[in-house]
C-alpha cells in the first residue's frame, strides 16, 4: 500500500502516526485504541462505498433498447460489483482484525509471532505477518506461480 493511502487511513480515522513513547510496551491500550479507530473508520467508509453502489445501480438501471448502450452498462455494473466484492472481503477481514484486538492477539506475525511493528500496522492495518515473513509468502507464491 503506497504512503499516501496509509496516511488516507489515518486522516480518514481522524488520527496522526502513533507516537512511540520511549519504553513503551508493545500494543498497550493506547496502542490498541489507535488502531482500532483506524479499523473502525476502515469499515464505516466501506459499508458507505457498499451502500452507494447499490443506490447507484437501483438509480441507473435502464433498459436500454441500444445492445452498445446496454452492454456498456452491464460492464460498468460488473466492474463495480467486482470492487465492492472485493471491499466486502476487506471488511471481513477488518472484522477479524478488530476481533483479534478484542482478544488481545493483534500486532503479533501469526507465522513466528514477533512484533509485527506499528508503522507497518499504519500502513496495512489488517496485516498479520512481519514483513521478512510476508517477503518469504511472495517469494513462495511467485516460485509456485513460475
Amino acid at each position: 500500500m503506497p504512503a499516501n493511502k496509509a496516511l488516507g487511513i489515518l486522516a480518514l480515522a481522524g488520527v496522526t502516526p502513533y507516537v512511540e513513547k520511549p519504553d513503551e510496551e508493545y500494543m498497550n491500550d493506547a496502542q490498541l485504541e489507535h488502531f482500532k479507530k483506524i479499523l473502525d473508520a476502515w469499515r464505516v467508509q466501506l459499508r458507505e462505498e457498499v451502500d452507494r453502489t447499490v443506490t447507484h445501480m437501483q438509480d441507473e438501471a435502464a433498459n436500454f433498447p441500444d445492445p452498445v448502450d446496454r452492454a456498456a452498462q452491464e460492464e460498468e455494473f460488473s466492474l463495480e460489483l467486482r470492487t465492492r466484492d472485493r471491499e466486502r472481503k476487506l471488511i471481513k477481514k477488518i472484522e477479524k482484525t478488530l476481533q483479534l484486538i478484542e482478544d488481545d492477539d493483534f500486532g503479533f506475525c501469526t507465522s513466528c509471532g514477533i512484533e509485527i511493528g506499528i508503522r507497518r500496522l499504519e500502513a496495512r492495518p489488517t496485516a498479520d505477518l512481519c514483513i521478512e515473513c510476508k517477503t518469504l509468502q511472495e517469494i513462495k507464491e511467485r516460485q509456485l506461480a513460475g
